[in-house]
């Protein structure tokens, strides 16, 4: 049986009929779901994103006058006894936002845990130097400790993707949602992988389209559209629950203060509709992207499209110039988001050329040892230069930014571990305990203190006796 008229007709229109060419060779099922994942792509789009990204083989990839970039205004972290008075006004102003029930968490958390060697969903990676808790547990405790502290539910919205969805769905049921009274999953949209030269779109057997998740500029798009089982968006929600402040990280950084007043007391003292948090680059090759002032608004550079020259360049006391890294950890203004996603507004799409296993004309899955398909990807940063207000936060790498993304090496779950060791380390001695150090100042074996017991160094002062002595494992929960 040939395929329907109507579908080939539509994907000739753009010189992809090839994907029905096994049509025939497909049971009714394989059928229906090729048809499904057709319907649900918007051609028109996927052949603009060919024409920039593959037939234009001279376009430019990032177009920006580099010469016009300056460094951005940043709230530096404070350094004066006058610098701390203000920011502990600004703490109030965000403490305040949550006592009254403002603001909303969203965890991005549609990554699998491939690189790290693990089968799953990145967000069930365990994490815990000593309990072996799992990112998505130290999220939940956080988000649970900052309810109670506030007397206020914070709601937690994570978008997931199509590939770990269900997986994410059953671990959070089989841990009772780490008893968070709000927990909501919505799901990012995806598009084709298409090859590299052709723009043909990609097969990943006869009857499925090669798709891969959009990229984290997808939140935008998720959070606005309706739930498949007839709920309202994530973003009409929020407003019927009196959200204002959307609170966005991302899954993989440990370290991270959820729904910090410290963070959101400044963004509302400005009145601001997007703010991030930044850190200071250490090394011009680091890979972060560099929030920079651009023709008097804010950017976000990639670490690869940021020229060498410019990321090399120092302040006369020898500190980078273009030092303010992005740690995608951001706040937005609901009504922001809102206004974006009435007007349609379209993230602008990257590249990402990437290894994808594919079928030939003949049927053969074809495994390739070299990159040979374009992914199309947003990013939410791509939101900044929209906001008509911004600020820049700056916080502490070492107590704030630690991402877990390879198996060893930097980013690693060695790494993680301790700097996490370190920071509650560092807590329990400002709290008067005494940690056993080796010669060389480090730690010989695992801390680790559950945000339950204690969110911050103030709170464990008052939870330990002074003078306590760590000198094993030790899990305060």
């Amino acid at each position: 049986m040939p395929a329907p008229a109507e579908l080939v007709d539509r994907l000739a229109r753009y010189g992809q009929e090839h994907v029905v060419r096994f049509w025939d060779e497909l049971g009714e099922l394989d059928r229906a779901n090729l048809k499904r994942e057709i319907d649900a792509i918007d051609w028109g789009q996927i052949d603009r994103l060919i024409d920039a990204f593959v037939r234009r083989a001279d376009r430019v990839e990032f177009e920006m006058d580099f010469e016009r970039i300056r460094p951005p205004r940043v709230e530096r972290l404070p350094r004066t006894d006058a610098e701390r008075s203000t920011r502990r006004i600004a703490c109030e102003i965000g403490a305040a936002a949550l006592s009254a029930g403002k603001v909303a968490v969203v965890l991005v958390a549609g990554g699998q845990g491939t690189r790290l060697g693990y089968d799953g969903p990145k967000g069930c990676y365990p994490i815990g130097a000593v309990s072996n808790a799992s990112l998505f547990q130290i999220h939940a405790e956080k988000i649970a400790a900052v309810s109670r502290k506030f007397g206020k539910c914070v709601p937690l919205y994570m978008m997931t993707s199509p590939d770990n969805t269900n997986a994410t769905e059953e671990f959070w049921r089989r841990n009772r949602y780490f008893g968070l009274e709000h927990v909501r999953i919505f799901e990012q949209g995806r598009l084709p992988a298409v090859d590299r030269e052709s723009g043909k779109v990609l097969l990943a057997d006869k009857g499925r389209i090669a798709l891969s998740p959009s990229g984290h500029g997808g939140t935008l798009a998720a959070l606005a559209a309706a739930g498949s089982d007839g709920r309202p968006s994530p973003l009409d929600e929020m407003a019927r629950l009196g959200i204002d402040t959307i609170f966005y990280f991302q899954v993989d950084n440990p370290m991270v203060k959820i729904a910090d007043p410290s963070f959101i007391g400044p963004h509302l003292q400005a009145n601001a509709e997007a703010s991030f948090k930044v850190i200071e680059k250490i090394q011009p090759d680091e890979k972060l992207g560099v929030v920079v002032e651009y023709d008097g608004g804010l950017r976000v550079i990639e670490y690869s499209d940021l020229p060498a020259r410019l990321g090399e360049e120092r302040e006369p006391d020898g500190s980078l110039r273009h030092w303010a890294g992005s740690i995608a950890v951001h706040l937005f203004e609901r009504s922001f988001l809102e206004r974006l996603a009435a007007a349609s507004i379209e993230l602008p799409f990257h590249r990402a050329v990437k290894k994808v296993q594919y079928i030939d004309e003949k049927g053969t899955l074809i495994v390739p040892d070299a990159p040979n398909a374009i992914k199309f990807e947003s990013f939410i940063f791509d939101t900044l230069p929209l906001a008509e207000r911004s600020v820049l936060v700056e916080t502490d790498r070492s107590v704030e930014f630690e991402p877990l993304k390879n198996a060893t090496g930097p980013d690693s779950p060695a790494t993680v571990r301790a700097r996490m060791t370190e920071l509650f380390a560092g807590w329990l001695e400002g709290a008067g305990a005494r940690v056993e150090r080796s010669a060389d100042g480090s730690i010989p074996f695992d801390i680790e203190i559950s945000p339950l017991f204690a969110l911050s160094a103030s709170e464990l002062k008052s939870k330990i006796e002074p003078g306590l002595v760590v000198n094993e494992p030790l899990y305060l929960k």
